[in-house]
């Protein structure tokens, strides 16, 4: 665009002035309906003015009296066709509006620079640069929501954060089996699976604890539900029993008892029946599949079970199957969900507590261990379950394979009064030799 030029150069200067505040006139004028109609009729197009104004873009560069026009369509060919048959109409347009009246030369005047041509490619749409987008955004995306999902997740994932809130070590870390949900019980004489070795891992630690003296009585237990401390209660007394001690396992948890549905026992005689005096420990101690492993279900599900479990007859009923077993595990309930297992904490020689990776909220651990604190209950340590076998925080296991012989390890024997099978306590033995075994 051009206005009549001046005689001299203040004219001239004031005359591009005037063509460039012009331009951004005319840029609107491009994409007005008046000229979109013109375009229309010009060409027999069968849309509406306002469907054409969609596709047209004009834009005026900066500090020139230059404009560019931009149109749209699905058709190469009728979008060359209508930028071009656009300008002319658009230059007539112009020369209609700047001539005067007594027909003298216009004030200004339009001239198309470039015609416009067939693109060899589309504008849109670009596929390679889409896909470049959509990745780059798609991985910005990602990142952002796996930060973000971090911040914002609150369970226990680190072995760190479990030692941290428990202020106790880690006792061991069992790996994620989702077969294990339809057999709890693992048979150990036959199993070296990376689980089977986890529980006998635990097992090594609870006994060397405190070698000359282990705890015998242990409760375990967790925060709330669904975090393995029932199959972990399971398998800790078989690793044991495995080790040729005489165990007995015990139901704590008079509310949801689950023992006997895993061990296929006999549930209505059991824990309660025997505190309420309804029957002996003789008569509801039940006999399992497993060698050295003897079960105390829970027994008829009670109206009181806090106050069976805090009466008198609960701390003599453990201490009597101290005398009686090298060791007395007991499967309680869940710590926030009810009083229950802090009442048997109390009077057990120490505490496993269960975290469930990715589950356990930290607030629930913090919350449960302070129930332990507030009765005296020692916390021997934390049982890190349900680890996956792979990523952030998973279980690791290294092993040379079944074939291979396997390392001895040396684990103390804890003396004790048996069971014989008359129910009276046997002559006590003290094994004082290591109990050298192939694991």
């Amino acid at each position: 665009m051009s206005t009549n030029g001046g005689s001299t150069l203040a004219e001239t200067y004031q005359g591009n002035r005037v063509s460039q505040e012009r331009v951004v006139s005319y840029a609107q004028l491009l994409t007005g309906e008046t000229l979109a109609q013109r375009t229309i009729d010009k060409l027999g197009l069968e849309i509406s003015a306002p469907e054409l104004q969609s596709h047209v873009t004009a834009s005026s560069k900066l500090d020139t009296v230059l404009i560019d026009v931009q149109v749209l369509d699905t058709s190469p060919v009728r979008a060359r066709d209508i930028a071009n048959t656009l300008s002319d109409e658009f230059v007539a347009m112009v020369r209609e509006l700047e001539t005067p009246e007594d027909g003298t030369s216009p004030n200004a005047r339009v001239v198309v620079e470039q015609r416009a041509s067939i693109s060899d490619s589309p504008v849109i749409p670009q596929p390679i640069r889409n896909i470049a987008i959509g990745l780059g955004l798609g991985l910005v995306l990602g990142i952002g929501l796996a930060v973000l999902r971090d911040l914002l997740d609150n369970t226990v994932k680190r072995r760190e954060d479990l030692e941290n809130i428990t202020k106790a070590g880690i006792v061991g870390s069992i790996p994620l089996d989702k077969e294990r949900r339809k057999q709890a019980a693992i048979a150990f004489e036959s199993d070296n699976s990376p689980i089977a070795e986890a529980f006998r891992k635990v097992r090594t630690n609870l006994q060397f604890l405190a070698v000359d003296n282990p705890p015998r009585v242990i409760v375990v237990t967790s925060s709330v539900p669904n975090e393995g401390k029932s199959t972990t209660a399971i398998n800790i007394a078989l690793a044991l029993a495995e080790a040729e001690h005489n165990v007995v396992l015990v139901d704590g948890d008079m509310r949801r008892p689950t023992l006997h549905k895993h061990l296929d026992l006999v549930q209505p005689v059991g824990f309660s029946t025997v505190l309420s005096g309804s029957a002996s420990l003789d008569d509801a101690l039940q006999e399992t599949r497993f060698r050295g492993l003897t079960v105390l279900t829970s027994g008829a599900i009670p109206p009181n079970p806090s106050e069976l479990l805090g009466s008198l007859a609960a701390k003599k009923l453990l201490s009597e199957m101290r005398a009686h077993f090298d060791f007395v595990i007991v499967d309680s309930t869940p710590l926030l969900a009810v009083t229950d297992a802090a009442i048997l904490a109390a009077g057990a020689d120490g505490v496993l507590i269960m975290a469930r990776f990715g589950h356990t909220k930290r607030e629930q651990l913090a919350h449960a261990v302070e129930s332990l604190e507030s009765v005296g209950a020692p916390l021997l340590g934390a049982v890190f379950t349900m680890v996956p076998t792979r990523g952030s925080g998973s279980y690791s296991y290294g092993y040379y394979g079944d074939a291979a012989v396997r390392t001895q390890s040396v684990e103390p024997k804890v003396g004790a009064k048996h069971m014989a099978p008359d129910g009276n306590p046997a002559q006590s033995t003290v094994d004082e030799s290591a109990n050298t075994r192939s694991l």
